[in-house]
């Protein structure tokens, strides 16, 4: 059972689904937040499904949007909260894309993650640790949570694309290398960075670019 009870969509240009990429928004956003991106991917990738759920969890900093976890030094939780809040979420995203696939008739290599911010953190943190490897994960702006226990957690190794603004005042840069070699250190062989010059915490044109090249790519969407 989930708790992640709505989840926008945009069906497949071409009527005709052999993929799907899964949004997940970043802390105070929703789900709509990302699904306008299915637009300009949608064009290049017509078979492709859209989803975009929006997090289990009202936002406490963020009154109108969503939260996977809370965030200690943004709302006051505690650590503990915010792990405990960040396990529940990783349930509740398992059960969605195990939904997703009986619902839409589509295997675990037939879906991606595209994440932003703390949607990147979900994705790094839930698609090592499921049983049957994910077609890709393109993680924007966002950063590896416990790094330390990711070599003895780690059960599938999808390709990894990794995207950050140079300029980003809030999840620092530095973010992206520590991730991959985080990655590369648990054996993953697949896993890829691109940093977006000039650019905050959001996503410019060329990560867009790059991440639709990695899709077409390495996905095989």
């Amino acid at each position: 059972m989930t708790r992640i009870l709505q989840a926008g969509r945009k069906g497949p240009v071409s009527g005709e689904m052999r993929s799907a990429v899964v949004f997940l928004h970043g802390y105070g956003a929703n789900g709509a937040d990302l699904l306008g991106l299915a637009d300009p991917l949608g064009e290049h990738l017509p078979d492709t499904l859209f989803v975009a759920p929006d997090a289990p969890e009202a936002c406490a900093g963020a009154p109108m949007g969503f939260q996977w976890f809370p965030i200690p030094w943004i709302d006051g939780s505690s650590q503990e909260e915010s792990e405990t809040g960040m396990r529940a979420a990783a349930e509740d995203l398992n059960a969605f894309l195990d939904a997703l696939m009986v619902d839409e008739d589509l295997l675990p290599e037939q879906v991606a993650l595209v994440g932003f911010s703390q949607g990147t953190m979900m994705s790094l943190h839930i698609a090592p640790r499921r049983e049957d490897a994910l077609a890709g994960v393109v993680g924007f702006s966002g950063r590896l949570l416990s790094p330390d226990l990711l070599v003895d957690d780690v059960v599938s190794r999808p390709p990894m694309l990794l995207v950050h603004g140079d300029a980003d005042d809030v999840v620092p840069p530095q973010s992206l290398p520590e991730a991959v070699e985080a990655l590369q250190e648990a054996g993953w062989k697949d896993v890829f960075a691109h940093i977006m010059k000039g650019t905050g915490h959001g996503i410019a044109p060329d990560g867009l670019g790059v991440a639709l090249a990695f899709l077409r790519d390495k996905c095989g969407f």
